[in-house]
């Protein structure tokens, strides 16, 4: 359908739309352009927030958008990006989620709705958080947080939020201040420049301990009644109750001292929901099993690679020598891009691996079995 013919030259999309003002009755609305909008978040926002400016502060210089801000385009372009949608392929706790189980890509949605909240609630840079948390997840390698000591053992210091930051997002040239919240964004790392950045630190730990949690439960690998009474009685039982109590104590405390932090109490309660997850969901010995062959898939994966350069879909990598350190980086960038179910696949049809060897996937009963899928080849 092309639509429907409109007054004024101008095509709507439905045959039923009335005639609707969007600005005062009989007067056109004017656009709104960029400059505007960055004023009336500077008069708005909080002291402390960071504020766009321009074309933003980019490695490469551009042209300012006439009606985005630099942070909007940043959101945008990560939005866009072919590494955020293989999000949707990549571990959150469980390879090969089934329905309903958390993947990366929902991960970094809910990171985005938690960050979003708690900065639109304390007059913070909400598009800025929002861009820092769909982003700041895309340096994940297939297999979860098993693919950091996968490609450690190859470039030493390896950590998803550099190379996302550094390597994976580079090409999208978003702002400093955005790729210095993704950068920075796991505790163990600095401190982020920005406030936003550090309620993006806050939300990924609070999106992490109740959403995996949440999928642990379902799964049936543990029950939310052995919750330690620390969590219980401090933010509750479920998914729903857990949130609001943490954005809560959050927006409490980033309204009350101007800092981002949280209370004692309140935070005391994450971290033993953290530790909980720790020792009865990640480290359970299923979990540790599953981990070790993530790990030995994608180190393999890695060696015949960087031993085939020739083999790896990017121009550069054929120019690499067999067994260098161009064709060992090459062959880690590879390999980090593919989802799941690609690299596995490739395990069985490069390296002739038996599909028992691989990652087991976790049904709804909480028990492991062997990943199925097309084995078809392509690029990640």
């Amino acid at each position: 359908m092309a639509g429907t013919p409109g007054d004024r030259g101008l095509v709507l999309a439905h045959a039923g739309s009335a005639p609707r003002a969007v600005g005062l009755p009989g007067v056109a609305t004017r656009p709104v352009p960029r400059e505007e909008r960055e004023a009336a978040e500077a008069a708005s926002l909080a002291p402390g927030a960071t504020l766009a400016a321009g074309a933003g502060d980019r490695a490469r210089p551009e042209e300012p958008d006439p009606w985005r801000t630099c942070f909007e385009r940043d959101r945008d372009r990560v939005l866009h990006a072919t590494a955020f949608r293989r999000l949707a392929g990549k571990t959150q706790v469980f390879v090969h989620p089934a329905d309903h189980q958390r993947t990366r890509l929902t991960h970094a949605l809910e990171v985005a709705q938690v960050a979003t909240a708690v900065a639109r609630a304390t007059g913070l840079n909400a598009t800025l958080v929002e861009a820092m948390a769909l982003g700041h997840d895309c340096g994940h390698g297939p297999g979860g947080h098993a693919s950091e000591d996968a490609f450690e053992i190859f470039l030493p210091g390896f950590h998803h939020a550099r190379w996302g930051a550094d390597v994976v997002l580079d090409r999208l040239n978003l702002c400093a201040q955005t790729l210095d919240g993704i950068r920075n964004h796991s505790w163990s790392l600095p401190a982020p420049a920005t406030p936003e950045g550090e309620v993006l630190s806050w939300a990924d730990r609070i999106a992490y301990c109740t959403h995996d949690l949440e999928d642990a439960v379902r799964a049936g690998i543990v029950d939310d009644a052995d919750l330690p009474a620390s969590v219980v009685e401090v933010a509750g039982r479920n998914r729903s109750e857990q949130l609001r109590a943490f954005i809560t104590a959050l927006v409490s405390g980033i309204t009350a001292h101007g800092i981002v932090g949280m209370d004692g109490d309140t935070a005391g309660a994450l971290a033993a929901l953290r530790s909980f997850n720790y020792e009865r969901i990640y480290m359970r010995p299923e979990s540790v099993a599953q981990a070790d062959a993530v790990i030995a898939v994608l180190r393999a994966l890695v060696e015949l690679y960087t031993d085939h350069p020739e083999d790896v879909p990017d121009p550069r990598a054929a120019d690499a020598e067999p067994g260098t350190d161009p064709a060992l980086r090459r062959a880690v960038t590879y390999v980090a891009g593919m989802t799941d179910r690609f690299a596995f696949d490739l395990a069985v049809e490069r390296l002739g691996w038996a599909p028992e060897r691989l990652p087991r996937a976790v049904d709804a009963a909480g028990s492991g079995h062997p990943p199925t899928g097309s084995t078809g080849s392509g690029t990640p």
